[in-house]
């Protein structure tokens, strides 16, 4: 937790339509929300009519240095409610365009679990492309926005891992946000 009176350098804005089925995000989202330096922000918690107060969530964006975007790989992209908040919260003349610099400096940071193994993930495996290609879109999203890209944070197969392995990877991920959250105060 953050000392008093200093804001958390890291907006972990979590989507998982069906938390209740996913042991992995669970205990991932747990880890995150006990990081130090961190702000929690559950999307379908708060959205689930997907009605989206975008200038409370640009006032969010605004507030943090580290922009951290977590949720299950789903049909090779975001789960949808977290593809509309970028729609419509990451607007022209605000994160992008004329006018548009209000991320510019900002990190974008990506963490995110796959039902099939690493394996499967690149030319020869049967999703025929790498993680990194399926996630070009959002890193493209944040050179036009003129974020710096974070190396992304991967579980794969992550409903076959027992529940080790998967403290185990929630340990390396509250530990990369701890990292990124001390580098940004370091740099503001």
């Amino acid at each position: 937790m953050e000392p008093e009176g200093r804001e958390p350098s890291v907006l972990l804005v979590f989507a998982h339509p069906a938390l209740e089925r996913s042991r992995a995000n669970t205990v991932l989202a747990e880890s995150g929300k006990r990081a130090a330096g961190v702000r929690f922000h559950d999307l379908y918690e708060l959205y689930p009519d997907f009605v989206i107060d975008v200038e409370a969530e640009q006032q969010r964006l605004l507030a943090h240095q580290v922009i951290a975007l977590q949720f299950p790989f789903y049909w090779y992209s975001t789960p949808a409610l977290m593809k509309e908040w970028l729609d419509l919260v990451w607007l022209h003349g605000f994160a992008y365009g004329k006018g548009g610099d209000r991320l510019k400096g900002k990190q974008l940071f990506v963490a995110c679990t796959t039902g099939g193994p690493a394996q499967a993930y690149h030319q020869r495996g049967y999703n025929r492309f790498t993680m990194e290609e399926f996630l070009r879109p959002l890193e493209q999203t944040a050179e036009l926005c003129g974020m710096t890209w974070e190396n992304p944070f991967i579980v794969h197969a992550a409903r076959l891992k027992d529940d080790a392995h998967i403290q185990g990877e929630a340990d390396r991920y509250r530990q990369r946000l701890e990292g990124l959250a001390a580098a940004a105060r370091e740099t503001v």
